[in-house]
Order: structure tokens, then C-alpha cells, then sequence
């Protein structure tokens, strides 16, 4: 696993990658991150699987349609990656970004997770 923390307009973005094998895997790291950041406004997420067949699911939890899980997926496509969970853990701060601050915050937070490679 890799971590990243962003501050954005006094919201904490927490990115996290792991390396997944089956929906499984994706399903209990985030029944793990549900239990770990109870408190967190969102846990927004994109996969890509390919093993023998191809499984890609995004999700928003609950921002706006379009504004984390697509940004977050655009990031794994980007880098040609496969057999991969990028999650962006949200803490609102208080401030509200608007839709295409939102797909500029989940993007940055998920790209930069790559940066030391």
C-alpha cells in the first residue's frame, strides 16, 4: 500500500493504492476503511482488474456524479495500470469546491500517489 495526504480549502484528502487481485480483495480493504475513518466524509474509489476478464468500478459515495470515482479511474488508465485499488479518503473542511474543484482535488490527490516513481 501507498499513502498520500493533500490539504485542499481546509478538506484532508488521504489517497491510498493497493495492489488487488480479485473484487474480493477490493471489498475488504474497504470494509476496512469504512471501520478506520468512520468519521470521514467520503471514501470515493476506482479499480481495474484484468485477469482473464476485465472489471473497472467507480465509485462517487455520494459526491456529485462524475467528480471522484471517473477522475480517480481516469489516473489508473493514465498510468496503464491494472490490478490496482486507488481509494481518496475525504474529510470535509468546511469549504465547498464546486464540481470541477472536486474533479481537480480527487485527481490531484490520486496522481500524486505516482510522483516518487
Amino acid at each position: 500500500m501507498k499513502q498520500t495526504l493533500l490539504e485542499i480549502k481546509k478538506s484532508k484528502f488521504i489517497g491510498l493504492l493497493y495492489n488487488v487481485n480479485n473484487v474480493l480483495d477490493v471489498e475488504n480493504i474497504l470494509l476496512q476503511l469504512k471501520k478506520e475513518h468512520k468519521k470521514a466524509t467520503h471514501i470515493c474509489y476506482a479499480y481495474k482488474i484484468v485477469n482473464g476478464a476485465e472489471i473497472v468500478k467507480f465509485s462517487d459515495d455520494h459526491e456529485p456524479s462524475g467528480t471522484a470515482g471517473k477522475p480517480i479511474l481516469s489516473v489508473i488508465e493514465k498510468k496503464k495500470m491494472s490490478n490496482v485499488l486507488i481509494c481518496v479518503i475525504r474529510y470535509f473542511g468546511g469549504i465547498k469546491l464546486g464540481a470541477g474543484g472536486l474533479v481537480r482535488a480527487y485527481t490531484k490527490c490520486a496522481s500524486s500517489l505516482f510522483l516518487e516513481e
